[in-house]
């Protein structure tokens, strides 16, 4: 038989929480007829605070590359779909760190 490794367990144990964090919520939520329209308002905003708390460190502390491609791939999501501006930021990134470092 193959043994567990401690990576292994590592990924089992984040794959668990992570799916009692989500069910967690759900059955919390489904307990309610309905959603007061400020929770609802504050769900909706957790996508964006997460986001933002991977990007403002990245922005902030890395090189200039890093805080360049962030710029780049922000305007270009103000003009162009999601993956569009992902696929811009990827190029940046790989552009940038050519010729900056």
């Amino acid at each position: 038989m193959i043994e567990f490794s401690t990576i292994s367990w590592i990924v089992l144990a984040g794959a668990l929480a992570t799916y009692l964090t989500r069910i967690g919520g759900h059955l919390v939520l489904s307990r309610f007829q309905s959603i007061h329209p400020r929770v609802e308002a504050a769900l909706n905003a957790v996508p964006a605070a997460v986001l933002t708390t991977l990007v403002a460190p990245a922005a902030v502390y890395s090189g200039t590359a890093e805080t360049l491609t962030i710029l780049i791939a922000a305007a270009a999501s103000l003009y162009i779909p999601t993956m569009g501006a992902f696929v811009v930021g990827w190029v940046a990134i790989v552009v940038l760190r050519m010729f900056i470092g």
